[in-house]
């Protein structure tokens, strides 16, 4: 069966919504390293609603300055601004329309107590391959990076890109898709082919025929709504909820960090490996983590014993540090 699998850069609206919470909770953990933080963001034309929790000892009087400081790293600059006039977000005219409040003192307990945040399940994934991804996953990723990349050194293309490729039974590219804002048409077909080191059947570049109103200009940006891309596209299922939009002590992006972890110690001479887990709020025991390994159509199972404590794994992984905004950048599984 043919394959397909999506990316979006990081100028996407609802990777742009991502990026703006990863970016404020690294400016929290900068504050406060235990802070509670799960916010979310809404973009649409110039303005930004943001709404959530956030506990702890610190300020949010600069959140503004936070988000223009965000969409600056992504490339919404006042000189891309002024290139692309009214088709595009201008860090300039961005009205903040701030609805965070603090946590619920009950979600404060089950932390204090070195539970986890939440509940949730979680699903970690690896197979053989560049990458250990898919590897349709790991080319959609692979063009879109490129192109992001020669887009914020052009003076015609734009940052709100997205890629996708299918692939046929025997691994060939059947059709590459690519959608990136131009201000005068280019052509792109040896760049595309150069950085898929292969020449797809079916190459389609901006199939609407024109692209230069983009990011929330064009649409409205919310947060977790590209798990598909930031996870494992259509290989396995998307465990927990958004990554980015909160702290490690909620699990969502701790433990499924944790599975691919333990998914790619694991996978060895196998072809492929999913582990499982899941989380109770305020324990701080997995009430399931279990493993599946694949090898030559032959399926095995076994549970796993997991012995560490939340601020273990989060410390493991550095999660206790203002790393988000890097992460959300790169991505969960890089290439």
């Amino acid at each position: 069966m043919q394959k397909t699998a999506e990316a979006v850069s990081l100028g996407h609206p609802d990777k742009i919504c991502d990026y703006i919470s990863s970016y404020i909770l690294d400016r929290m953990i900068e504050q406060d390293e235990h802070v509670r933080y799960a916010v979310e963001v809404m973009l649409k034309d110039n303005t930004a609603i943001l709404g959530g929790e956030v506990s702890g000892n610190v300020s949010l009087k600069k959140i503004e300055t936070y988000i223009k400081q965000a969409l600056n790293d992504i490339g919404y600059t006042k000189e891309y601004s002024s290139r692309w006039g009214e088709n595009a977000i201008n860090p300039d005219k961005l009205k903040v329309i701030n609805l965070i409040g603090a946590q619920s003192v009950e979600i404060g307990q089950g932390v204090d107590q070195s539970g986890w945040g939440d509940q949730g399940i979680f699903v970690g994934y690896a197979c053989q391959g560049k990458g250990f991804l898919a590897k349709e996953q790991y080319l959609a990723q692979k063009l879109n990076r490129a192109l992001y990349d020669k887009a914020r050194n052009s003076k015609n293309l734009g940052l709100d890109i997205k890629t996708q490729i299918t692939l046929d039974d025997d691994g060939s590219i059947n059709t590459a898709i690519v959608a990136i804002p131009m201000l005068e048409a280019e052509n792109l077909i040896s760049f595309v082919f150069d950085a898929l080191e292969d020449e797809p059947k079916n190459l389609i570049i901006n199939g609407t025929g024109s692209y230069k109103c983009h990011s929330s200009i064009a649409d409205c940006g919310v947060t977790g709504r590209k798990l598909a891309c930031d996870f494992y596209a259509g290989t396995c299922p998307v465990g927990g909820g958004s990554p980015w939009t909160k702290d490690a002590s909620k699990a969502d992006l701790t433990l499924n960090l944790y599975a691919r972890k333990l998914a790619l110690e694991n996978l060895r001479d196998n072809d492929e490996c999913f582990v499982y887990l899941s989380s109770c709020i305020g324990h701080c025991d997995l009430p399931s983590a279990e493993i599946k390994l694949i090898k030559d159509g032959i399926i095995q199972t076994k549970a796993l014993h997991i012995k560490q404590k939340p601020q273990e794994i989060i410390a493991a992984l550095g999660l206790n540090k203002p790393i988000f905004a890097n992460l959300c950048r790169n991505g969960l599984m890089t290439v």
